[in-house]
């Protein structure tokens, strides 16, 4: 009888990129000596933002960088994952067919790609121009943690990292484009999603600015029970953190959200026969 072994902890980082005028060669060039010149290593998972390769606010880059699934950026990624032994996680434009994606891929650190995740929900702005919207949450598995993968917009949605931890997840990784003006995101609301659903959550920003965008920074690894593991500042970085699967149980037979939460769709919701604490008329 074999013993199914599962890693106690999960070494994991975030490249929280400055946005340059630089092909997407150039970028995984610059990710890979990050990972060469850290101390921090070796890491199980490293994640990069959203639309790493291209860039984000970039205009018709989009088209010009945009690649299939298996293109040769995804080769090169594969390098450098198996050159440092580690998974990797990053965002770029994927081309299928005549349809455009914000997707976000996902390789093993053998060099194999285990998933490519499409961006769900597409805000207000140009990527609802430029992209088609997903139609499947991604779960994969990496050295015996099973991780989900959501882009930005998706991950702000109570439902979709629920929906993910009811299929099993321990960790959500969510490579992001957060603007400056939108620090309650990454401050209040992350932390928020974490702690309700019981999960670790990897949320991969940028910092500087692009193209008269202004990114927070703030990159995070959030601990199941809503605390900070570890949070960037302003500047680029790679910023690191351990994930102890020791922490979820307790964490969510704290406050068993997940399990009251499956009881909830049986309730009814009824017209109430007087507004709650409206004091009866004289």
């Amino acid at each position: 009888m074999h013993q199914i072994v599962t890693n106690p902890s999960l070494r994991v980082a975030i490249y929280q990129y400055t946005p340059r005028d630089e092909p997407p060669e150039m970028r995984l060039q610059r990710l890979d000596e990050v990972l060469r010149t850290t101390r921090d290593g070796p890491f199980d998972l490293v994640v990069c933002p959203e639309l790493f390769l291209s860039g984000y606010n970039v205009g018709a880059k989009l088209a010009d960088f945009s690649q299939p699934r298996d293109g040769s950026f995804a080769q090169r990624a594969a390098e450098i994952a198996r050159r440092h032994q580690t998974a990797l996680i990053y965002g770029y434009p994927e081309t299928a067919g005549e349809r455009r994606f914000n997707s976000a891929s996902a390789i093993g650190k053998s060099g194999r790609q285990l998933a490519n995740h499409r961006k769900l929900r597409l805000p207000k702005g140009f990527e609802s121009d430029w992209f088609a919207p997903g139609d499947s949450y991604t779960m994969i598995e990496i050295a015996g943690f099973r991780v989900a993968i959501l882009i930005c917009y998706d991950v702000e949605f109570p439902e979709s990292v629920r929906a993910c931890v009811l299929a099993g997840a321990d960790v959500v990784v969510a490579p992001t484009a957060l603007k400056a003006e939108w620090k309650f995101v990454a401050r209040q609301l992350i932390p928020t999603r974490a702690f309700e659903s019981g999960v670790f959550l990897l949320y991969a920003n940028y910092c500087g600015h692009e193209n008269g965008f202004t990114y927070l920074g703030e990159s995070c690894v959030i601990g199941p029970d809503g605390a900070e593991i570890a949070r960037a500042g302003a500047q680029e970085e790679l910023l690191a953190g351990v994930l102890n699967r020791q922490e979820i149980a307790p964490a969510r037979a704290r406050l068993p959200y997940l399990e009251h939460h499956r009881g909830l769709s049986g309730i009814a919701i009824g017209k109430a026969r007087r507004p709650i604490h409206e004091p009866d008329a004289n």
